[in-house]
C-alpha cells in the first residue's frame, strides 16, 4: 500500500454553499495510478465541511434550509462577540458537518451510489477559496 496527497483549489460563494468536487476527486483518482484503495477528502478551515449528497436543485436548496432552522445565522453567538465577523454560526454548522470523507475505490471508480455526489459546503459568510486535499491510500495494478 502507497499513500499519496494532492490537493486543489476551489472557488465557492459561502452562506451554505454547495459544490460538486467529485469529478475533481476522480482525476486524482486516475492521475495516481492506484486501482483499489481509499481516498480521503478534507477541507481546511474552520467553516466548511465535506460529505455525499445527491447533487441536484431540490436538495441544494434543502441542506442549506436545514442549517439555517438548527443553527439559525440571525442569532448572536459568543464567537461573534469575540471576533465581530458574524460568522459564529459558520463554524457550528462545519462542526457538526465535519471537515472530512473517505471513499473506498476499486478499478479506479469510486465506489459513490448512482445519486452520491462528494460535495463541498461552504457555510462562512463571504466567498473563499477552499483548498481541499485529497490522500490516496492504495495499490496500483499487479500489486499485491
Amino acid at each position: 500500500m502507497e499513500i499519496l496527497t494532492e490537493s486543489f483549489v476551489v472557488n465557492s460563494k459561502g452562506n451554505t454553499d454547495i459544490v460538486d468536487i467529485t469529478n475533481e476527486v476522480q482525476a486524482k483518482i486516475n492521475s495516481s495510478g492506484f486501482v483499489e484503495g481509499n481516498v480521503l477528502v478534507f477541507v481546511g478551515g474552520s467553516t466548511a465541511g465535506i460529505t455525499t449528497i445527491e447533487y441536484e436543485p431540490g436538495l441544494r436548496k434543502d441542506y442549506p434550509d436545514f442549517f439555517e432552522k438548527i443553527i439559525p445565522s440571525n442569532i448572536n453567538y459568543y464567537h461573534d462577540q469575540t471576533w465581530h465577523d458574524g460568522n459564529g454560526h459558520s463554524h457550528i454548522r462545519a462542526s457538526l458537518q465535519g471537515a472530512s470523507f473517505t471513499v473506498p475505490f476499486t478499478n479506479g471508480n469510486l465506489l459513490l451510489g448512482t445519486w452520491q455526489q462528494i460535495v463541498l459546503v461552504d457555510f462562512d459568510n463571504r466567498s473563499r477559496k477552499r483548498n481541499i486535499i485529497v490522500q490516496i491510500t492504495g495499490k496500483k495494478k499487479n500489486e499485491d
